[in-house]
């Protein structure tokens, strides 16, 4: 039961718009209504096609909320940088990539008093270079290293000139150099491969060095915070200069990678206008504050907040011309990588992983959701690719073969009404690869109650019992994909209901609504309707023209299936057992009609809603509601006889009346054609069918010529309570 309060005012009564009945059907094939089910390894392309994913499984948990960075080597290991909150919490675990989901393969190979492993890289001699922070370092950590084992530094922020507060990149080159991306302010460094002094490769004056990417060719690209530049430099030319490729429309770089022709692909979060750090002080003699700030993807992350502004994905092609891919509403890229041919982007906000088309589509593809928030950084493994995840912190493994058993199950639909369940409407590509099943019941949760899943047929027929709520499920194997699904459904039809209504007199509306008059009254419903359906749109403001002659039922009306309803109004007097038709076959939720149709007197209406525009004869159900009694009154009172004397100089009044139906409203007299006097009954209230009225009038100064002064003229008109009318007057002549 919903209790809601009607407030109707003065405007135009709008019509009501319903669905028609019959069958009905429940069809998915967009993106976002795809998105509302769960996939076991099934893709969902954004162009609204499932199509058999990736193997996914949980290949380590790591207890707490972040895993910043992941590297891999030809060995089959992985190694993930962790940490969090609190100093000392960075952290390098190595981990036996065996497709077992057992935390007994991990191994802490380091750890640090940092607050993390900001960045991981595999040298080619097999040591792993982890870059922590803030007030970071880069320890390199031998290959094979045991349990606990001790990195070696080979930089340190603290020992350069520009002393970096935060470390976010590495790259290692062919020499085994080492570049580092730097922020707070922003660097790029070079470490030679046999250690010693770092040297600056180039400074900006953005923000912070987000990601950076080696090129085959020596080519160091770098993408920055701030003011969301793309910079490459040439590694192996003497004198070279950074060269800032494209200024993208997002303020933060956070993510690069390169496919097999050379073209480089970016992604750009947050929206620009931030502010830039202040500068820092070039000599110890000026004091200035420097307040660090992380990038905005990294903060979200560790924070388990929302980037609201979503990420945009550039294509910088081999020709150096920028092209936008895709736009993320609601989604954070923080890892790029290519992997067989195919952009693959990790995800925040939501946890995702997707396959972005190159093409300039815009298309892409759904390929994982993860069980965490943010999808932090890739790496390669033999077979497949590892994810790993903050909020919370774990390692997932993409499996480069299609899923085995790739499944997903559609929302639960609510066809609001008991249903009888149709065929099914399966179109697929490939259709001998995907398998359809679907079930139903009467409670909104499939976990109890419901019936098994049943297998659609061949030529589409679903046996489920009818039911309230129902739910599909694809089995998809390798090479079947499925664009759409639709179930047919029939309502099981249930009578309307008219749940309010009301009598107005003196009221009139048009059909449609009319023209709102320039003299109106209002018809509205009571204060507190109670309603067991929401409310339609005849609750909109109804304005009626005043008119004494006519009579207004207005009322409300619901149909659970939805059907398009017309409606038939009755009277009946009170006392007679017969209804009586006034109008039918009327589509408005009101009524107005002459009451010079009904003799005076006590009346009830009916209003019969039907769903006959929609059904047949022999289906079509109806629902009623009768109003409170109402009176009709178009005869004045009648009055009695006028009986006036001179009292003084006073004229004294007797009178009475008498009306058959409303009682006696007010009177009023006036004498000699002055200003009408109002004038109580004898017994003050008036709440009668007769009145009598006893009063003193004063005589008024004539002030036109007159034949014959000492003669007056005292009129009283009486009223009932419909304003129904009557005036008697008589002469009277002073002594």
């Amino acid at each position: 039961m919903r209790r809601f309060v009607v407030v109707v005012t003065m405007g135009v009564l709008l019509p009501c718009c319903a669905m028609a009945q019959g069958t009905k059907l429940w069809s998915v094939d967009r993106y976002d209504e795809l998105q509302k089910g769960s996939a076991e390894g099934v893709a969902i392309r954004s162009d609204g096609r499932l199509e058999a994913g990736p193997e996914s499984s949980l290949l380590y948990a790591t207890g707490g909320s972040y895993v910043w960075s992941l590297a891999g080597d030809v060995h089959g290991n992985a190694y993930v940088g962790l940490g969090g909150t609190t100093s000392g919490s960075a952290a390098v675990m190595r981990l036996t990539v065996s497709g077992t989901t057992r935390d007994d393969n991990a191994t802490k190979i380091f750890t640090s008093k940092e607050l993390a492993v900001q960045a991981l890289r595999v040298a080619a001699d097999g040591s792993v270079l982890a870059a922590t922070s803030p007030d970071g370092k880069i320890y390199r950590i031998a290959a094979g290293a045991k349990a606990g084992a001790a990195g070696a530094v080979v930089f340190d922020s603290a020992m350069t000139e520009e002393k970096p507060k935060y470390l976010w990149d590495l790259a290692i080159g062919k020499g085994g150099e080492i570049y580092v991306a730097a922020g707070a302010p922003a660097v790029v460094y070079r470490v030679p491969a046999g250690g010693g002094k770092a040297e600056v490769l180039f400074r900006t004056g953005d923000q912070h060095i987000r990601c950076l990417l080696l090129g085959p060719d020596g080519t160091l690209w770098a993408g920055s915070d701030g003011a969301g530049v793309i910079y490459k430099f040439a590694t192996g030319t003497v004198g070279a200069k950074p060269f800032a490729v494209y200024a993208a429309t997002r303020k933060e770089i956070t993510a690069l990678a390169m496919d097999g022709a050379g073209n480089v692909y970016v992604a750009g979060v947050g929206a620009k206008g931030g502010m830039n750090l202040p500068p820092l002080p070039v000599t110890g003699a000026v004091g200035v504050t420097v307040t660090f700030s992380q990038p905005g993807s990294a903060s979200a992350a560790g924070a388990n907040a929302l980037v609201p502004d979503g990420t945009e994905i550039y294509r910088i092609g081999v020709d150096g011309a920028p092209r936008r891919l895709l736009t993320l509403k609601d989604d954070v890229v923080y890892a790029l990588t290519m992997r067989n041919g195919s952009l693959l982007a990790a995800t925040g906000n939501r946890g995702r992983v997707y396959r972005v088309d190159t093409d300039g589509s815009g298309r892409f593809t759904d390929l994982a959701h993860l069980e965490a928030a943010q999808g932090m950084a890739f790496a390669d493994v033999p077979g497949g690719l590892l994810v790993g995840t903050s909020n919370s912190g774990k390692v997932f493994r993409l499996g480069d073969a299609v899923a085995k058993d790739a499944t997903y199950t559609s929302e639960v639909f609510d066809a609001q009404g008991f249903s009888q369940w149709g065929r099914a409407e399966l179109r697929a590509q490939g259709s001998a690869g995907v398998d359809l099943y679907v079930r139903s019941g009467n409670v909104p949760s499939a976990l109890m109650g419901w019936s098994d899943w049943s297998r659609v047929s061949a030529d589409g027929v679903v046996g489920v019992p009818a039911a309230r709520f129902v739910q599909w499920k694809a089995v998809l194997r390798v090479g079947g994909t499925l664009d759409s699904v639709g179930l047919n459904y029939l309502p099981k039809n249930v009578a309307p209901v008219v749940d309010e209504m009301v009598v107005q007199a003196g009221a009139r509306v048009a059909a449609g609504g009319g023209v709102v008059p320039s003299t109106t009254v209002q018809v509205g419903f009571p204060a507190a309707a109670v309603v067991t359906f929401s409310p339609d749109a005849s609750t909109a403001p109804l304005t009626a023209q005043k008119d004494k002659t006519a009579m207004t039922v207005r009322w409300l009306a619901h149909d659970e299936n939805g059907d398009d309803l017309m409606f038939a109004v009755w009277y009946r007097g009170m006392g007679e057992a017969n209804w009586r038709l006034l109008k039918d076959k009327i589509s408005d939720r009101f009524y107005s009609f002459d009451t010079g149709l009904l003799p005076d007197g006590s009346y009830a209406v009916k209003v019969v809603a039907s769903d006959a525009p929609v059904h047949t004869d022999a289906d079509a159900l109806t629902g009623e509601r009768v109003s409170e009694v109402f009176v009709v009154d178009t005869t004045p009172p009648v009055p009695g006889a006028l009986v006036a004397e001179m009292s003084g100089t006073k004229i004294h009044a007797r009178f009475e009346a008498r009306d058959a139906v409303s009682p006696i409203s007010h009177a009023e007299y006036s004498v000699d054609a002055g200003p009408w006097q109002y004038v109580e009954p004898v017994g003050k209230v008036s709440d009668s069918l007769m009145e009598r009225y006893e009063f003193i009038a004063a005589i008024q100064n004539v002030t036109v010529p007159v034949t014959d002064a000492k003669e007056h003229v005292i009129a009283v008109r009486v009223y009932d309570r419909l304003e129904n009318a009557v005036t008697v007057k008589a002469v009277v002549r002073e002594r």
